[in-house]
């Protein structure tokens, strides 16, 4: 066991559950933030300069010149399974191992698909506001006709392990389900999601709800723009609760505000925590801040394995030298 004096030193960014965090003090000092923040690259680097390790969210940027402040730094947890946040490349060629959380949020993350997909279509949250608002005089045949989701074609951008909890879903909808990957899955994924491989275009023309679950990249940036938003149908609705810069934010505004597509269901946002004020003036649209995993298990279950994952990355625990997450 080390002495008080040689242990490492580990930050936590943003609060934790006290129990599950009691692991980490099993081995390292520990410094955790009591609220919730955004970090500045700055910042990062004066907090990370003493710290051998250290739990993130995802939105606490590393890169190069945040990595040439932290000498002592070996190892980075995220909380989460995106890490567009992090360097991998820089984190890499200075020896810092990088971790996520992928598997235990996917079917809860399921779920608040659905959750959005549903309210989207069926106006769910404008026909709260609307009532809440004393709107409600009685009974009307007319009023906040929305559109059906059983039967219709459920298209999905991103057949990873969400995107499959997301398409074995749609059978009970009675849903045809097209996809569109970087790669085909393996047949026997496709068999067990009922799920038909397309190209891009066609996903987008054939579509009842494009539903997006791709990692946000390079590549995967403003994937979905003003084209792509007028390839699809006038009655389709669009999901978004991947990351926010997988949609051009000013496009999709446009489109809703013109009509061009019916709705759109977002749990993520190119700025977020800022939303633009067009979009939050706009009924067809469903908002919600970035809660796709938030179940009381899933999150626990998210911080225990960041806990894991960076006790084993510093060389301790039963895992020691083997994070079961490393990127």
């Amino acid at each position: 066991m080390n002495t008080q004096a040689s242990r490492p030193r580990v930050w936590v960014s943003r609060p934790l559950f006290d129990d599950i965090l009691d692991r980490l003090r099993e081995y390292f000092d520990i410094e955790v933030e009591e609220r919730d923040r955004d970090w500045t690259r700055e910042q990062m680097a004066q907090k990370l300069r003493d710290k051998t390790g250290a739990i993130l969210g995802v939105a606490d940027p590393v890169d190069a010149g945040v990595i040439a402040q932290t000498p002592l730094l070996r190892a980075i947890a995220n909380r989460g399974v995106g890490y567009n946040n992090l360097d991998i490349a820089a984190l890499k060629k200075a020896g810092i191992v990088a971790t996520n959380t992928p598997g235990v949020l996917d079917e809860t993350t399921a779920d608040f698909a659905w959750t959005l997909l549903m309210a989207t279509a069926r106006r769910v949250t404008e026909a709260e506001r609307w009532l809440r608002a004393g709107n409600w005089k009685g009974m009307s045949f007319h009023i906040m006709l929305g559109g059906d989701v059983y039967g219709k074609t459920l298209g999905i951008f991103g057949m990873g392990r969400i995107g499959q909890a997301i398409a074995r879903r749609a059978a009970g909808f009675r849903m045809p389900v097209i996809y569109h990957n970087r790669s085909r899955v393996a047949p026997e994924i496709e068999a067990d999601c009922k799920a038909r491989y397309v190209d891009r275009d066609a996903l987008l023309r054939e579509a009842d709800f494009v539903v997006l679950t791709v990692p946000l990249s390079a590549e995967t940036r403003h994937m979905i723009g003003a084209a792509e938003l007028a390839a699809m149908k006038r009655d389709a609705y669009l999901v978004n609760i991947a990351r926010g810069g997988v949609v051009d934010d000013a496009a999709l505004v446009a489109a809703l505000r013109d009509k061009r597509i019916a709705g759109a269901g977002l749990d993520v946002f190119e700025h977020e925590p800022e939303v633009p004020a067009e979009m939050l003036a706009l009924d067809n649209v469903v908002l919600t801040p970035h809660i796709g995993s938030a179940s009381l298990a899933t999150r626990r279950a998210m911080a225990s394995l960041a806990v894991d994952n960076l006790i084993a990355a510093l060389g301790c625990g039963p895992n020691a030298g083997r994070p079961p997450n490393a990127i």
